[in-house]
């Protein structure tokens, strides 16, 4: 079962017993999201947070309405948000959309207030995914500022070692910030 994995990712953070994992799950909810669906689009506000059961999403933001620049790709075992807006409730200026058609559980940030009060430890669960977030961030970063597209692709297989074969090149090279051609040419080169 999908959900299970909801668990086993929780219990790598903090320590819930069945009934404490029951009340959080009480708290969230499932939806599936259909394939180009968007969950979030530039201007709305986020407020939900959400743990990817099945599927694939692009964070991104668009420069001028016509180019997206992807921050990241989101796939099973990972929480999607835009947390800026999420904290602050000012408008997004992120994109959030499904590639695939997926399957997510979701909370509310007054639902997640709640069970913050209700299950004081599901701080440190959400303390310890955003420090590992920042952290992935920043490599992230570091890696675009300094490493050739040569490099930055190698690091894109290891990362998402499946992906590959689940969405558009040009979704890759967007990730990349590159151009189609030049991912062709890179994948030749290292072929």
């Amino acid at each position: 079962m999908k959900e299970n994995r909801f668990y086993e990712n929780i219990k790598k953070h903090i320590d819930l017993s069945e009934s404490e994992f029951a009340k959080l799950s009480s708290f969230y909810h499932v939806e599936e999201i259909q394939k180009n669906q968007m969950l979030l689009s530039e201007g709305e506000i986020c407020d939900f947070e959400g743990y990817i059961l099945e599927g694939c999403f692009k964070i991104f933001y668009k420069e001028d309405n016509v180019k997206d620049h992807i921050l990241y790709f989101a796939i099973e075992d990972w929480w999607v948000l835009d947390i800026g807006s999420f904290v602050s409730g000012n408008p997004s200026k992120l994109n959030i959309q499904a590639l695939e058609d997926s399957k997510i559980i979701t909370i509310t940030k007054e639902q997640k207030e709640k069970l913050y009060a209700e299950i004081p430890k599901t701080e440190r669960l959400f303390r310890l995914m955003n420090q590992k977030a920042l952290e992935s961030i920043q490599l992230c970063m570091i890696s675009m500022l300094n490493k050739t597209a040569d490099k930055r692709y190698l690091e894109f297989k290891a990362k998402y070692p499946t992906l590959e074969q689940r969405i558009p090149q040009h979704q890759i090279a967007a990730y990349l910030g590159i151009s189609h051609e030049f991912l062709s040419k890179i994948r030749r080169k290292l072929l």
